[in-house]
């Protein structure tokens, strides 16, 4: 039996992004794309992808510092050891991250998705998501052969209001929203 020597995560999903080195300890700013920021934390085992190489990284300790979340590395001792690893994304595997309540999704899940209006039109395909800080906005591909020739369209995710189904299954979103809008 082969003992696996560069362990990866199965699925892995963006969480976050390592920052420039803080100090000359081989701490390093955090960016978490978590909707708290501390929450990226919770998820592990982290990994990176260099130069198409998987690498776990484990954390040895974390912080607030002002307004800044800042992480310190087993093994990144000093600043240029930690400077390697400025814009690295953070992955972990999707396993990690929690299970939902039934109206409530994760980016990924909706990305791909069809987009329908209640009375049937085809809007598209999600393509990726927004944040506007009022609320998230579906950024829709819409189909070539478009009626209102219409390429790109943003509708806002406002559960209730305009989203009015979500069906992972059946990968479909059906929306009350004006096609040629």
């Amino acid at each position: 039996m082969s003992k696996q020597t560069n362990p990866q995560p199965s699925n892995p999903i963006v969480v976050g992004k390592l920052g420039s080195a803080y100090g000359i300890r081989g701490w390093l700013r955090v960016f978490s794309s978590t909707e708290y920021a501390e929450n990226i934390f919770e998820y592990q085992p982290w990994f990176i992808n260099r130069s198409g190489q998987w690498q776990h990284i484990e954390i040895e300790a974390w912080k607030n510092h002002n307004q800044d979340v800042i992480v310190k590395l087993i093994g990144f001792d000093d600043r240029d050891a930690a400077n390697v690893l400025t814009n690295c994304e953070i992955y972990v595997d999707t396993t990690q991250l929690p299970v939902l309540d039934g109206d409530e999704f994760y980016w990924k899940d909706l990305i791909g998705c069809h987009v329908i209006t209640v009375e049937g039109y085809d809007l598209g395909i999600v393509d990726d998501m927004m944040e506007t800080g009022s609320n998230d906005v579906l950024v829709i591909k819409a189909n070539l052969k478009d009626a209102f020739g219409i390429k790109e369209r943003l509708v806002p995710y406002l559960d209730g209001q305009v989203i009015k189904k979500v069906d992972l299954n059946t990968k479909i979103i059906e929306v009350d929203w004006d096609p040629g809008f």
